[in-house]
């Protein structure tokens, strides 16, 4: 019964893929926390909470990098909108963290600051039950993927698809995030949701609850990365690859696209708001901003970056762009925009297939340099 489990494992990643996801465990389990709490911080191997937060921040933007390549690269689905995605999952968790905060906020009231200041006199009905972290987890989980469910359903049964699509998706976060604008809708107006105190009982700003949120979104990192390498190395992932080169070739041999491409949207989707949910507590904001469609569209170009169709590359490109963005907005903040269209640029025209695809044309012209070994006692 082991065999085929072990073959099966061994099919996701090779002995060296596997060798590689144990570094970066060991990194993210052992070493990040032993330099962040153990060591002093005038250690030169100390790591400081804000490099704590910065890093957890982008590993939850490679969650969403990989949800992207799952339906980009893989599929062929081109989405302007997945920012809207990720933001509904910042939203729902944002909600069980402003009620813990409970009476220690500005006015002292059961309330959030933001409704005492609106004159409301209770919490909506759509917040019932939002005090509960399980009843907030199922929020994270449904309302993205139920969304997804609802607006991919009319639109593959529609065909919409190529640019369409992309553009439907663009107005679908666009019009959610004028909505969440509006102060009358209960989610804070323009400011959104901040000023955490608590989650789970243990206080948010503490090294402890942060290292945790770290390691916890290293974890879902991993998993998500092994779950989407699941899907794309089994007979799932060949029919999405083929509705990706020819869907009509894929209709006429009996499949309906419609039902796969359904699945991995709302899959995509789901994975998304899971990213949000642990970004919101790790920043300590959430707010309409996240729906905006730039946002949306600097998703598609981290996996550009990286590599459509790899999902390494995907996690790749989120990392080198938002370090970059980290680095950029400090030092040049007025030119970040303008180097990141010319970033996009660039790699479609001279890297099309990202950074991961650079790099193996590079090892494949390094090994045909290498000269051929021949026998021992025989001429070259």
């Amino acid at each position: 019964m082991m065999g085929p489990l072990a073959e099966h494992i061994g099919r996701l990643y090779g002995r060296k893929g596997w060798i590689a996801l144990g570094v970066c465990a060991l990194i993210l389990f052992a070493l990040f926390p032993l330099a962040n709490l153990v060591l002093p911080k005038g250690s030169l191997f100390h790591v400081s909470d804000y490099s704590v937060a910065l890093i957890g921040k982008i590993m939850c933007y490679a969650i969403v990098a990989v949800a992207m390549d799952l339906i980009w690269g893989y599929t062929g689905i081109l989405s302007l909108g997945h920012g809207l995605f990720f933001a509904l999952g910042g939203y729902a968790m944002g909600m069980y963290l402003m009620r813990q905060i409970g009476r220690e906020g500005q006015y002292q009231s059961e309330l959030p600051d933001f409704m005492v200041f609106l004159n409301w006199k209770a919490y909506p009905w759509y917040w019932s039950y939002t005090e509960h972290f399980w009843y907030a987890a199922l929020l994270v989980v449904l309302v993205p993927g139920l969304l997804a469910f609802v607006f991919g359903f009319f639109a593959f049964r529609s065909r919409i698809k190529g640019v369409y699509f992309s553009i439907i998706t663009q107005a679908l976060t666009f019009a959610f995030m004028l909505l969440f604008f509006r102060n009358d809708t209960g989610f804070g107006g323009n400011n959104g949701f901040t000023d955490f105190k608590r989650i789970l009982g243990f206080h948010i700003a503490t090294s402890e609850t942060r290292m945790a949120l770290f390691m916890a979104t290293g974890a879902m990192l991993i998993l998500t990365l092994l779950f989407a390498r699941g899907i794309v190395t089994s007979k799932l992932g060949r029919v999405l690859t083929a509705i990706r080169d020819a869907e009509s070739r894929v209709m006429f041999s009996g499949y309906n696209p419609v039902h796969y491409k359904l699945f991995i949207w709302t899959v995509s989707a789901v994975i998304c708001g899971i990213a949000g949910a642990l970004y919101v507590p790790q920043v300590g904001i959430i707010n309409p901003s996240e729906m905006s469609p730039a946002n949306s569209i600097e998703i598609a170009i981290w996996v550009a970056v990286g590599g459509r169709g790899s999902l390494v590359g995907a996690i790749l490109g989120a990392g080198l762009v938002n370090g970059a963005k980290s680095l950029l907005t400090v030092a040049f903040p007025e030119y970040w925009l303008f180097f990141l269209g010319a970033l996009f640029i660039l790699v479609t025209l001279f890297l099309p297939r990202g950074v991961v695809g650079a790099l193996d044309q590079l090892h494949g012209r390094l090994r045909e340099r290498r000269p051929a070994r021949t026998a021992p006692g025989r001429p070259a």
